[in-house]
Parts: C-alpha cells; sequence; structure tokens
C-alpha cells in the first residue's frame, strides 16, 4: 500500500508531543501516513499556512481555530478539531524583580491567584504614581488561551489588560530570552519554556495557567473542514496514530527517550532534561477522556473574545464556535462515543469566582466590571 503524504506544521512545544513522537515511533507510518513536520516560530505561520492548504494538519491555539472559522483572524477558513491535545499546560512566568514587588505586596497566600492579581494591581498603582513605565507582557498571540488566562488574572484583580499594562504578542520559542532581556516583565506561555527562563534565572513561575482558569484546552489538533470531508479515513488515521504516540508518552518509562525526541534541534531544540519535567503536565490522551474535543471548550473560548471585543455575542457564532470541536470525529476514528465510564465531567473553573455556563454566556459576561463588549 502506497503511503499518503501529509504535511504537519508545529510550534516547538511540549504539547506537539504526541504528533512528533507519532512520526519518530512508526505510528503514522503504521497507519499508512507518510508525515513530514515542518518546525515554525510563530503561530500566525501555522495558520495562514494551514488556512491555505501548504500544511494538511496541525497543532493548533485552540482559540484560532475558533477565530479562522468565525472569520476574526484575516481569511475565514473553517477548521475542525478532531483532537484535545493539551488542558492546562500553561504557566505565568514574571521576571525576579517583578516576583519580588507582587511577593511584596500580597496580603494573604501567594499561591492564590487572586492574592497575586490585586498584589499586580498595587505594583501596578505604585509605578503610575511614580511616574514608571507600564508593565509589559508576552502572550503567544491574541487568540490564545495565554492572552485569555493573563487577562482573566489580572482583571481579577482590578487591573485593566488593556489600559495599565501593556500586552505583547510573542512567539513562544523567544518568551525566555525576552524576559532576559528585559523586553518584557512576565508572559505567559506553555512548557518548555517556562522552565527554560526560569533554568536561565531570568523568570520565577508564578502560577501554573489552571490555578487562573482551568481546565482549559490550549491545543487542538485542527485541519480544514473542507479537508476533513474529502478525506475522513486520513483524518481517522491521524487521530490513530496520535492516539498510540499519546499513550507512549503518557506512559514514564518512555519519558527520557521522548525528551531525548523532542529536544532534537529540528524538533523543540531544548535542553531534554527541561522538557522531561514538563512531560505529562497538561498533555491529553485516551486514556482520561481529554482527547475528546469538547464543544462546551469552545464556547468558553468565544466567551473569552466577546468579553475581549474580539467578536461580537451571536448565538448564531456560538453555534459555529461550538462546531469546530468535532467529537464525532474521533469518535468515528478511535470507536469511543462517550468519555470513558467514571470520568467526572466538570466544568471551567476560574480564579475570579465566576461560574461558566455555556448556555447563558450574556448573564456570564455581564458579571464583569472589566471588559470590552462591543454594541
Amino acid at each position: 500500500m502506497t503511503a499518503t503524504p501529509l504535511t504537519i506544521g508545529f510550534i516547538p512545544l511540549v504539547d506537539a508531543a504526541a504528533i512528533i513522537v507519532a512520526v519518530e515511533k512508526g505510528f503514522a507510518a503504521d497507519e499508512g501516513l507518510d508525515v513530514t513536520l515542518v518546525r515554525e516560530v510563530s503561530w500566525a505561520n501555522v495558520r495562514d499556512k494551514l488556512n491555505i492548504g501548504l500544511f494538511d494538519a496541525a497543532p493548533l491555539l485552540s482559540p484560532v481555530a475558533v477565530a479562522a472559522t468565525l472569520g476574526l483572524s484575516q481569511a475565514k477558513v473553517p477548521l475542525v478539531a478532531a483532537i484535545s491535545l493539551d488542558r492546562d499546560g500553561s504557566a505565568v512566568t514574571v521576571s525576579p524583580a517583578l516576583h519580588a514587588a507582587i511577593m511584596q505586596a500580597a496580603e494573604g497566600d501567594p499561591r492564590d491567584p487572586m492574592v497575586t492579581a490585586r498584589a499586580l494591581a498595587r505594583v501596578v498603582a505604585a509605578r503610575r504614581a511614580t511616574g514608571g513605565e507600564p508593565l509589559t507582557f508576552g502572550m503567544t498571540f491574541p487568540f490564545s488561551t495565554h492572552n485569555y488566562q493573563l487577562r482573566l488574572w489580572m482583571a481579577a484583580g482590578g487591573v485593566d489588560p488593556d489600559e495599565d499594562i501593556r500586552l505583547l504578542g510573542l512567539p513562544p520559542p523567544l518568551m525566555a530570552d525576552g524576559i532576559a532581556a528585559g523586553h518584557v516583565d512576565g508572559f505567559c506561555v506553555g512548557a518548555p519554556w517556562n522552565a527554560v527562563a526560569v533554568a536561565a534565572g531570568a523568570g520565577r513561575v508564578l502560577h501554573a495557567g489552571s490555578e487562573i482558569a482551568g481546565p482549559v484546552a490550549e491545543k487542538v489538533l485542527a485541519v480544514r473542514a473542507a479537508w476533513a470531508v474529502r478525506h475522513p479515513q486520513t483524518l481517522a488515521r491521524l487521530v490513530r496514530a496520535h492516539g498510540r504516540a499519546a499513550g507512549y508518552v503518557a506512559d514514564p518509562a518512555n519519558r527520557d527517550q521522548v525528551a531525548r525526541i523532542l529536544g532534537a534541534p529540528d524538533r523543540i531544540g531544548v535542553d531534554p532534561a527541561l522538557i522531561r519535567r514538563s512531560l505529562g503536565y497538561g498533555l491529553t490522551g485516551a486514556a482520561d477522556g481529554a482527547a475528546r474535543p469538547d464543544p462546551a471548550q469552545a464556547a468558553w473560548l468565544y466567551a473569552q473574545m466577546v468579553r475581549w471585543g474580539q467578536a461580537a455575542y451571536t448565538p448564531e457564532a456560538l453555534e459555529t464556535a461550538r462546531g469546530v470541536f468535532r467529537p464525532d470525529l474521533y469518535d468515528a476514528a478511535t470507536g469511543t462515543s462517550a468519555p470513558p465510564a467514571g470520568t467526572a465531567a466538570r466544568g471551567i473553573v476560574a480564579c475570579d469566582g465566576v461560574p461558566f455556563d455555556p448556555a447563558a454566556i450574556p448573564d456570564y459576561l455581564a458579571r464583569f466590571p472589566i471588559r470590552r463588549i462591543r454594541d
């Protein structure tokens, strides 16, 4: 049988681990797939090459898949997500100087994101009172869970992320260098770039993203909707190959080998010891049911877009957003129809205490004093 060629673009992040391992360990080849992996540095490159067909698939920021489908980011290209690649794999890292300032201003347990959010507000106010420059935070892309988690955390403490600080888009591989050079005072990004900054002495991890809001689907395996219609069997084979690889990555006995694979210069290109620390954190697999796309996650992402003025709310757009996450495609490939028995379903819980109901988004958004709702 002639292998089916596929080109898959990826950003050097640990949540691309299963796709990389699927190729390197032969799981993709076992499914009759001849996969070429292309390392990219920016999410804009991945999005654009996927949209125009240079990539057949890509591990993609989950909000980008929703935004592209809604036509919020350049061309309107419907995408679908057949796999949820990770949940809660990000973290907020700040410079040692900002970490010290937040700790000094904290009133309560600094492990509580609400305590540090209020402390950040005091730091911001003090800088303003003395004529200091606003703090600058890096986030990976405007349509990213990293952007939304940073904004949610800041706003929960009374900091307006559009007025009181600067938010800078920065590709993940540049985050550690950016904080070391003083271009940013903090950032939110996925593994291994928080660990890289810490190892260099340039950053201190303040919170896991999941402590701010979680569980949140950060990345998905995305393909064009039209491609999925034309190539259902190829997509199913890719989903199965990913599932086998995810199981391999999840096995602690394989961690050293996986870290070496990912550490290669044409993959993530980071010291395997730093990568190894991140394996298993946030990554999803078939065993826990989290790899099955959940439309409620897409609804939460859309709600954040509406809150911060990236989209206007309509019931029709909400349904379109929910339709990006396709559990039916996952089910068709894996032979499942629901999360495993005994898997506890829980909604997204945020540090600000505002409950999220995907069926009542306008009511949810009305509870936030800091927001950018379009009229």
